[in-house]
């Protein structure tokens, strides 16, 4: 479970003054990159299919769009917080520095849970975001994508709220859409498949076979999925995943030694990456608790559900036999956990980097929206394996010469590319 004590703002902003005062910034840098330039916060009315009207609360968080327009997905979830969304607009202005991509940080939310609600309930949520935000993102200025619970159509409801309002045609406005509708191939695996590329990468640097690793991922949505089939692809086996069972209100963790299959994977979850305990059982998973993903013996662990999973409760759990940690999702560790890990001597591949492969895609979707000229899936995976596996040894090859752990070096990289953007401009 996540540890609840940790608040996640206050969590990148500690990670940010350590890695501020290793690289001696001004003041005045610290003061203006340690908070967001500017929040909004508003109400979504929505009329309910029982006639009744709710109203939700939504976010958008800009944190810094030095570098470029900010970039940032939205996410429903019943448990969102402002601090939250801080947070992930925080960690998306370094990913998409230390990628070294045109774009800057942000992030939103609504407070919901469209696990029960309609479809037009959802819509209407969806057009009511879009219409509260809509003079303050755009393509030039800030650009949404999909995060935790949200989805293509989602984002298609978005941009045509927005084109509406706007009387154009903008498919640059949001990223994620549809494939035909201004989504780029690729878009669906590029998290999921961005994190193997960088587990595939540390394997060599530790001169581990991949095709002999097992890997433990905690979250079975998109990022969880794609990363099973990869790892597949090459040749490694996932031995557990963590699913969340929406009947019973609580992760589950299915084991099977000999590899759990993507194809059935994808059989047993839904489109919020929640699991029917029935077919998992009728494939001959194990169920165990929703904790036991961080107790198996494999080489990789990948948390890729939320944020704090990794914490002081759990950490202790981990077997001698983990040597990679490969963040799928963002911010999973808290501060303890990380202390423990680099004791262990554990590689670690931190979020910002390990899943830039979404917001990396999100760009070259960008880019083809400009053009109006797509490419083919294996031009845009290409691409994406050779974004992430510069980024990857730039980082490594910044820990080893400062001698730092691999988070702090990836925060080393995509600061100073922050710092001097905004020091160029003359902000600070």
């Amino acid at each position: 479970m996540a540890d609840m004590a940790f608040n996640p703002f206050e969590m990148a902003q500690k990670q940010f003054d350590a890695v501020a005062e290793k690289l001696d910034l001004d003041q005045g840098s610290r003061d203006f990159l340690r908070t967001p330039m500017r929040e909004y916060h508003f109400n979504i009315p929505v009329r309910m299919d029982s006639g009744t009207t709710k109203v939700f609360k939504g976010f958008r968080v800009q944190h810094n769009d030095a570098r470029g327009p900010a970039k940032g997905g939205i996410r429903f979830h019943p448990h969102e917080t402002v601090d939250t969304v801080r947070a992930l607009a925080t960690w998306m202005t370094w990913k998409c520095a230390v990628v070294d991509i045109p774009l800057g940080g942000g992030k939103g939310g609504v407070i919901c849970d469209p696990r029960e609600l309609s479809d037009r309930e959802q819509e209407q949520i969806c057009r009511g975001w879009m219409r509260s935000v809509a003079r303050n993102v755009g393509p030039v200025q800030d650009v949404p994508a999909p995060d935790v619970m949200t989805h293509g159509q989602h984002m298609l409801w978005m941009m045509d709220e927005y084109e509406h309002l706007m009387g154009g045609q903008y498919p640059g406005v949001i990223t994620g859409k549809p494939v035909g509708m201004g989504g780029s191939l690729g878009r669906t695996e590029a998290t999921g498949y961005g994190v193997v590329y960088t587990i595939r990468e540390a394997l060599k640097e530790l001169g581990i076979d991949i095709k002999t690793a097992t890997a433990s991922v905690q979250g079975a949505g998109n990022v969880g999925q794609y990363t099973v089939d990869l790892l597949q692809k090459y040749g490694a086996k996932t031995i557990a995943i963590s699913c969340w069972d929406n009947n019973d209100k609580k992760a589950y963790t299915y084991r099977c030694m000999g590899g759990i299959d993507f194809q059935k994977l994808l059989a047993a979850i839904d489109k919020f990456g929640t699991v029917d305990p029935a077919k998992a059982k009728s494939y001959g998973w194990e169920q165990l608790d929703g904790d036991a993903w961080v107790e198996q013996e494999v080489t990789v662990l990948v948390p890729a559900a939320q944020e704090n999973m990794l914490n002081g409760s759990n950490v202790h759990k981990m077997k001698a036999s983990v040597k990679v940690i490969a963040e799928g999702a963002n911010g999973p560790t808290t501060p303890e956990a990380d202390a423990e890990i680099c004791k262990r001597g554990i590689f670690m591949i931190p979020d910002f980097l390990c899943n830039a492969g979404g917001v990396t895609c999100s760009y070259f979707e960008q880019v083809q929206n400009n053009m109006n000229y797509y490419w083919e899936k294996e031009e845009v995976l290409n691409k994406l394996d050779q974004k992430m596996t510069n980024a990857f040894k730039a980082v490594s090859a910044m820990a080893r010469e400062k001698k730092v752990y691999m988070r702090d070096a990836a925060y080393m990289i995509s600061i100073k590319r922050v710092a001097e953007a905004c020091h160029l401009r003359g902000w600070v």
